[in-house]
């Protein structure tokens, strides 16, 4: 059985690497169009990349509309968990439901609808209309993580320093948010990528003013098969691994730093 587990998870592993196998020579490659296997290998489509405006603009779309869809999805999703968790009214279980509905919806529906209304308030082909799109977008993800967080929080702690005369703002700050730090990170985190990485609704209202990396890859390999797209590909793939492995890296460097030494005659 446990051969079997392994042969299992190995295959599942390979299934899923495979596509980077691909994708990474092909960014190396010479061809006119993505091939593989590469006829040769050189780094013209890496500097094509960074040398384009074509790319370089939508990227910073991405970027900027990402982080910003991140802040007013936080904004809007911190204080509604702590109403939602915390608190009973009425109509509770319909406000739930309105916070998760954009997952039950397919994009392509609330890319039309997105397009209709954001159409007659002057928000298609903008930037505050993709961001508010996307935003609708990453609540339900960053919803379900922080309150999962929050609902195994330890109220008794919040208690405990008010007994001691903290106010609720100190206790809030000192408290509940650093013990709700990883879950804010994390629902941040789905946050951003949602919106980074969202193509439907994109391509539908972001136009050419707003338009995102993703829909200027899907446009490119729709047109043309530019093999910058896999010089892209490529760099998400080390962006990832370098963030999966920066806190290893940081862990290792602690653990090997020397201790300061206690002065003599401490005890």
């Amino acid at each position: 059985m446990n051969t079997f587990m392994r042969w299992a998870g190995f295959i599942v592993v390979l299934f899923i690497a495979a596509p980077l196998v691909i994708v990474v020579p092909m960014s190396f490659s010479n061809a006119s169009s993505l091939q593989f296997p590469p006829p040769g290998y050189w780094l013209g489509y890496y500097r094509a990349y960074f040398t384009s405006m074509d790319w370089l603009i939508p990227t910073w779309n991405s970027i900027l509309i990402a982080t910003a869809t991140t802040i007013l999805t936080m904004a809007l999703v911190v204080p509604a968990t702590f109403a939602l968790v915390r608190h009973k009214f009425r109509g509770k279980g319909f406000a739930d439901l309105m916070m998760l509905m954009p997952m039950a919806v397919p994009h392509i529906v609330m890319a039309v609808g997105y397009y209709s209304y954001f159409g007659d308030l002057g928000l298609v082909h903008s930037h505050l209309g993709v961001i508010l799109a996307h935003t609708c977008l990453s609540v339900p993800i960053a919803f379900l993580v922080l309150s999962a967080n929050l609902k195994g929080f330890d109220r008794n702690l919040e208690r405990a320093a008010q007994s001691l005369g903290a106010s609720p703002t100190k206790t809030f700050l000192h408290v509940t948010l650093p013990i709700l730090r990883p879950g804010l990170v994390i629902s941040s985190l789905f946050a951003f990528i949602q919106s980074f990485d969202e193509t439907v609704v994109a391509i539908f209202i972001s136009g050419r003013d707003a338009e995102t990396l993703p829909r200027k890859m899907f446009d490119s390999i729709r047109q043309e098969a530019d093999p910058v797209i896999a010089v892209i590909s490529t760099l998400l793939f080390v962006v990832v691994l370098v963030g999966i492995a920066a806190p290893y890296f940081a862990s290792a460097l602690r653990s090997r730093a020397p201790k300061p030494s206690r002065p003599a005659g401490a005890h």
